[in-house]
Parts: C-alpha cells; sequence; structure tokens
C-alpha cells in the first residue's frame, strides 16, 4: 500500500501534553505519585482520543492504564509504561526544559514521550482492527504487578508496538537481552582473627571463590554476561567474616543460555568446609529474540519510515523492556518506537523534538498498515 502522505503531528500541543507528563514525577515505588500521573494519561487519551482508560488498580504498586480503542478479535496493541526510575524531587535539580530540538527533563525519555506519541498517533489514525493501548506503572522495577496484565493482552495480537524510546541514534530494536537476578547469601563460622583464626570459616573468602566461580560462567561470545554489582560481608577486620552477600545480574540473549546459566547458578557448591550457600531470584525477563515475525515488522516500518523521508535502521540491546514478555508468547515484536535522544537513567536525559513527531507520524502509518 502506498504510505498516506506525511501529517503534520501538533508539535506545541505534543510539547504541553509532554510537561503535564513529567511533572508530575511518579517513581516506581511510590504508589500515590504514580497514581497521580495516571490521571494525566487518562485526561490525555480522553482529550485526544476521547477514550476512557479502563484502571486496573493495584494495592501496593501504582494502577495501570487500558485504553482500548475498537472491539474484536486480533488486535494491535501499543505498550507504555508511566513509572520512571527518578525519585521525588529529581525536578528541583533537572527541570522539564525545552531548548531548541532538544527537550530534557527526568523521565521525559524513557518513556513518557512515548505515551504523549502513542494518544496523537491513535488520535490521527483510522485503525482497521482494535488498537490497545497499556501504560504500566512498574516497568523499572521489573513489572512484577503489570506482566500478567500484559501477557494476557498480548495473546492473541496480531503485533505489539513497544513506545519505549529508540536506541541513540534513532535505531528500533528487534531484540533485547532477558535478565535474571540472584542474591547469593554466605554462612561460615566467626572466630578472633588474632587469637584462633582456625577456628573460623570465612564467609568472605568463601565469597571470593564463588565470585570467581560466576564470572567463569559468562559467555560474552554468545550474548550471556554476569556481572557481581554488590557484595558485603564481615563485621570488624579482627573478627573472620560469618556473613557474606552478593547481589548477581545476569544478561542473555537466548533461552538456552539462561536455561544453561540458571542451572548452574542454582547448582553452585561451597569450596570451604564447612560454608553454606543460600541462592534466591531467578529469570526477571525472558529474552527478546529477534524472530521472522518481528523482522516482518521492522521490514514494515523500514519501508514506511522511507515513504516519509527518512531511514530507519534497527540493533540490539541488552537492557529488558516489557516487550521481553510479549515476545517470549510469540507474539511479533518491535520496540524502540519512541523518540530519538539519549541519557536514560542519567541527568542528560534528553529528547529530539524533530525525531519525536516524525516517529509520531511513522506510528500512525503503522497502525493503519497492521
Amino acid at each position: 500500500m502506498d504510505a498516506t502522505p506525511m501529517q503534520s503531528p501538533d508539535r506545541d500541543a505534543m510539547l504541553a501534553a509532554l510537561e503535564r507528563l513529567v511533572v508530575t514525577e511518579s517513581p516506581s515505588l511510590d504508589k500515590a505519585r504514580c497514581d497521580a500521573c495516571a490521571d494525566q494519561v487518562s485526561e490525555l487519551f480522553l482529550e485526544r482520543t476521547g477514550i476512557r482508560a479502563v484502571r486496573h488498580q493495584r494495592p501496593e504498586r501504582g494502577d495501570h492504564l487500558e485504553i482500548r480503542a475498537g472491539s474484536g478479535a486480533d488486535p494491535i496493541v501499543l505498550l507504555c509504561h508511566h513509572d520512571t526510575v527518578w525519585p521525588s524531587g529529581t525536578l528541583v535539580r533537572l527541570p522539564y526544559g525545552v531548548v531548541g530540538d532538544r527537550v530534557s527533563g527526568p523521565g521525559s525519555y524513557d518513556m513518557k514521550a512515548g505515551i504523549v506519541e502513542a494518544a496523537f498517533a491513535l488520535a490521527g489514525s483510522t485503525p482497521h482492527r482494535p488498537v490497545i493501548v497499556l501504560s504500566t506503572s512498574d516497568e523499572e522495577i521489573g513489572s512484577a504487578s503489570s506482566r500478567g496484565l500484559i501477557e494476557a493482552t498480548a495473546r492473541g495480537a496480531v503485533a505489539v508496538l513497544v513506545l519505549e524510546p529508540a536506541a541513540s541514534g534513532g535505531a528500533i530494536k528487534t531484540a533485547r537481552k532477558g535478565i535474571a537476578d540472584f542474591v547469593l547469601e554466605i554462612e561460615g563460622r566467626a572466630a578472633h582473627a588474632g587469637v584462633e583464626p582456625e577456628k573460623g570459616i570465612s564467609a568472605v573468602e568463601e565469597l571470593a571463590h564463588q565470585v570467581l566461580a560466576l564470572k567463569a560462567l559468562a559467555d560474552p561470545a554468545q550474548g550471556t554476561t554476569i556481572n557481581i554489582g554488590v557484595v558485603e560481608g564481615g563485621t570488624r577486620p579482627n573478627v573472620v567474616a560469618a556473613h557474606a552477600r552478593a547481589e548477581i545480574d545476569v544478561r542473555f540473549s537466548r533461552g538456552a543460555e539462561a536455561e544453561r546459566v540458571v542451572a548452574a547458578i542454582r547448582g553452585l557448591q561451597p569450596r570451604l568446609g564447612g560454608a553454606t550457600l543460600r541462592i534466591s531470584g531467578g529469570v526477571d525477563r525472558p529474552p527478546m529474540e529477534r524472530s521472522s515475525g518481528t523482522v516482518r515488522l521492522a521490514q514494515l516500518a523500514q519501508r514506511l519510515a522511507g515513504d516519509l523521508g527518512f531511514a530507519l535502521t534497527e540493533t540490539s540491546t541488552g537492557g529488558g523492556s516489557d516487550g521481553n514478555y510479549t515476545a517470549a508468547l510469540g507474539v511479533p515484536t518491535l520496540d524502540g518506537l519512541g523518540p530519538d535522544g539519549g541519557g536514560a537513567h542519567a541527568d542528560a536525559e534528553h529528547l529530539l523534538v524533530d525525531s519525536w513527531l516524525r516517529r509520531t507520524e511513522l506510528l500512525r502509518l503503522l497502525i493503519e498498515a497492521l
């Protein structure tokens, strides 16, 4: 099909909508603030599309929103999240601002701009099948309270379009690594380090052995990395450490690698006689593997972008998103459809307005083409 001639999204209206969302701070662990941001998201979709959001209430985490346009089977699902990594009060230090083509502010790029993009694209489109937008409140902390909703909504969808920001430079994301998190706790035996060290069992020494064993499980050539990011143990320099603890981050590109590494970590054995290990945790997000369905979606997006006059490349990333869950169900999933920019989770967070406007029009055309 020939693409519809490019329309010009309302730059000022989009910026005003984004400012409303950004100044409504929404740390993932702050239910009240996340719910206040959900109110703003609901109002935005009601204003732009006339659709009232269905609110999925959660007792401890922020509520999730479902905006459903049309009815019937085989929907298109748009995934967004309105929580951010930023603590309350960050706006005092990093205020919302627009300078030329650059918008800055906590949560602007990751990913409140994607929510605005979804609202404006849906308002301007004439879809041939139902479109369901989900905006969740806990993506930045693993989506424990929203995963069931995401998976139930995505089952039977023809496609899932994820409004996470683009990779720096504007590439869409056709693959993401999966994530597993573990906590390793070690019990040894305390003793006086000067008087009778032989009676102790050092949990810190045991931890050193385990760190090397964990690192040996990594296989970067296969996309599998292991990071022991937090370690702690012991009480005083003159006491043989009775306790130690490590927090472990595992990333993997393929499900088979996840199975291998998870089994190996759960099977770790102590190296020092008398030491004991306790291992908790597991896979948080399965990998988003580059499937044939995702490739077809990417090719469609690239063709439509070309019709609009810009090139669209694809890439993979080590970070996870809610698209990992839908891709693992076998649903064609295309990620990184939000704006170009950079600095996610950092003080330099920003998005580029021209990219945002182009990708809003691209999203509209994708919805119609599907």
